[in-house]
C-alpha cells in the first residue's frame, strides 16, 4: 500500500509542477528583436516572422522568402515585502518563415512561427487559493508556441491575414489494483499492478489580422487573438483489497483533479504607424485585453473513499467536499504601446536602424483584501534596440541579412496590499519588482 500511495504521489507531484502545459510569455516580452525594441506596436508595420503573432496581414509585405532565427533570455526579479520570489527565468529561440507568393494573380504569402523555451517546453504550477503568487508571471512564464498563417492582398490598400496558433493540454490517468497486505504481515508481498497514462492534446486558437493603407505614409493595423486556456486532468483510481491479519477488505479510492493551467485572454489590438520622415517612423497600438473572463490556475479537485468493513473496529472518515476555486474578480484592461524607428543609417547595401519603445500593461488583479492572493502591480516596459541590414552582401545571397539586438527594462512600482480580516494567515504585504531582458534575431532573405 504504502508504494502504491508512494506512485500515487509521484505522479501528482510531476503533473502539479512539470507537466506539458500553456504559458505566454509573448505578451509580457515580445517576440521577434525588432518588434520588442518598439515595445510591441506594430500591429501596423510588421512583415517579418513575427507577424504571425502581431498581425498576419504584415506577411504580405515580405519583400521575398524569409528565414530567422533567434534568442532571448529574461530574468524576473519580483519581491513580496523585499524578499525575492524566486520567479522562473524565461529563455528560449524564437523564429520562423516567411514564403511571399501569388495565387490567381493575387499577392499572398505564407507563414509560420515557434517559440521554443530550451529549459522545459512548459510548466504547470497549481496552488492554493490562499497561496501568494504572481498571479500574471510566475505561472505565464513556459510556452511551446507555434502559429501559421495565410496572408492575402485583394486590393492595393488592403491586407488581409489570418491563422491558428497551436498549444498543448495535457490528460492523464493512474490505475492501481491488487491486494495491499497491512502488518504485521509482509508488505513486500503485496500484490499491485499500476498502470499510467499520459496523453497530449492540442488546443488552438484564431489569429486574425488586418491592414489598411490609408497613403504612403501613414497604416492602420487591426489584430484579433482568440482565447485559450489550458484544461489540466488527471485522475487516479485505487481499486482492490486489504489484507488486515488475513481478513481481506475491499476497498476503492478515487481522485479526480481538474485545472485550467493557464489562461490566454482574448485581445483585440487597433494601431497605426505613420512615416512622417523618410527615414524616420512611429507607432501607437491599443490593445483591448479580456481579463475579466480569467479562470485562476487552482485545482478543482474531488476524491472518494469507499471501503467494506464487516465486523473490523475501523472508523473511514467522510469524503472531503470538493475544492472550489473563488471567482477571481479580473478586470479588461487597455494596454498602449508605443514604438519609434530611425534609420541612422541609409546607404544602397546598407542600413543601421536604431528603435525604442514603451509599454504600460495596468494590471486587471482588483485588491487582494480577502483570502486570495493574486499579486500583481502595473508594469512599465522600456526598450531598446538596433540593428543592421546587409542588401545583397555577396552574388550567391541576392537578398539580405539582417541582424538585431533589443533590450527591455520593466519596472513594477510598489503595490500595498491591506486585508480586511487583521487575523488573516498571510496578513498584509507589498509587492514590487523588475524585469530585464535581452534579446537577438539573425534574418536571412533570399
Amino acid at each position: 500500500m504504502r508504494r502504491a500511495l508512494l506512485s500515487l504521489g509521484l505522479v501528482c507531484g510531476a503533473l502539479a509542477v512539470a507537466t506539458p502545459a500553456f504559458a505566454n510569455p509573448l505578451d509580457t516580452f515580445g517576440f521577434g528583436s525588432r518588434e520588442s525594441a518598439m515595445g510591441g506596436a506594430v500591429v501596423a508595420d510588421t512583415h517579418s516572422f513575427a507577424a504571425n503573432y502581431y498581425n498576419p496581414a504584415g506577411l504580405i509585405s515580405a519583400p521575398g522568402t524569409e528565414l530567422a532565427i533567434g534568442y532571448f533570455n529574461a530574468s524576473q526579479h519580483l519581491k513580496v515585502n523585499g524578499l525575492d520570489n524566486n520567479v522562473d527565468p524565461v529563455r528560449g529561440i524564437v523564429g520562423g518563415l516567411v514564403a511571399p507568393g501569388k495565387l490567381l494573380g493575387l499577392p499572398l504569402a505564407f507563414g509560420v512561427a515557434v517559440h521554443l523555451p530550451d529549459d522545459r517546453l512548459s510548466r504547470v504550477h497549481s496552488l492554493k487559493d490562499e497561496t501568494p503568487r504572481w498571479e500574471m508571471y510566475d505561472n505565464r512564464s513556459q510556452l511551446l508556441f507555434i502559429a501559421t498563417n495565410l496572408a492575402i492582398r485583394p486590393t492595393s490598400w488592403l491586407d488581409l491575414g489570418a491563422g491558428v496558433a497551436y498549444l498543448a493540454a495535457t490528460r492523464a490517468r493512474m490505475d492501481i489494483s491488487g491486494v495491499a497486505i497491512i502488518p504485521p504481515g509482509d508488505v513486500y508481498s503485496s500484490q499491485l499492478r499500476h498502470e499510467v497514462d499520459g496523453d497530449l492534446t492540442t488546443v488552438r486558437f484564431p489569429l486574425l489580422g488586418a491592414r489598411i493603407h490609408l497613403s504612403d505614409k501613414l497604416h492602420l493595423g487591426l489584430a484579433y487573438r482568440g482565447e485559450s486556456k489550458l484544461d489540466l486532468q488527471f485522475s487516479a483510481y485505487l481499486h482492490g483489497e486489504v489484507d488486515y491479519h488475513g481478513i481481506r477488505v475491499p476497498a476503492t479510492y478515487s481522485l479526480v483533479s481538474r485545472t485550467y493551467d493557464v489562461f490566454h485572454p482574448q485581445q483585440a489590438v487597433v494601431g497605426a504607424t505613420w512615416l512622417f520622415h523618410s527615414r524616420a517612423r512611429v507607432g501607437l497600438d491599443l490593445t483591448w485585453i479580456n481579463w475579466s473572463a480569467y479562470q485562476r490556475p487552482i485545482s478543482n479537485s474531488s476524491t472518494d473513499l469507499q471501503v467494506q468493513i464487516s465486523g473490523l473496529p475501523l472508523v473511514i472518515p467522510p469524503s472531503p467536499k470538493p475544492t472550489v476555486a473563488v471567482p477571481p474578480g479580473f478586470h479588461d484592461r487597455i494596454q498602449p504601446r508605443l514604438g519609434f524607428e530611425y534609420l541612422a543609417i541609409a546607404t544602397g547595401h546598407v542600413q543601421l536602424p536604431v528603435r525604442v519603445g514603451y509599454v504600460w500593461d495596468p494590471t486587471p488583479v482588483p485588491d487582494q483584501v480577502g483570502n486570495t492572493n493574486s499579486i500583481d502591480t502595473d508594469r512599465h516596459t522600456f526598450s531598446a534596440g538596433a540593428g543592421v541590414r546587409l542588401i545583397a552582401p555577396i552574388e550567391e545571397l541576392p537578398g539580405d541579412v539582417t541582424f538585431d539586438v533589443h533590450g527591455a527594462w520593466s519596472v513594477l512600482p510598489t503595490r500595498k496590499v491591506y486585508k480586511d480580516n487583521p487575523a488573516d494567515f498571510v496578513g498584509d504585504y507589498e509587492a514590487s519588482g523588475n524585469m530585464l531582458a535581452l534579446g537577438a534575431t539573425l534574418g536571412l532573405g533570399f
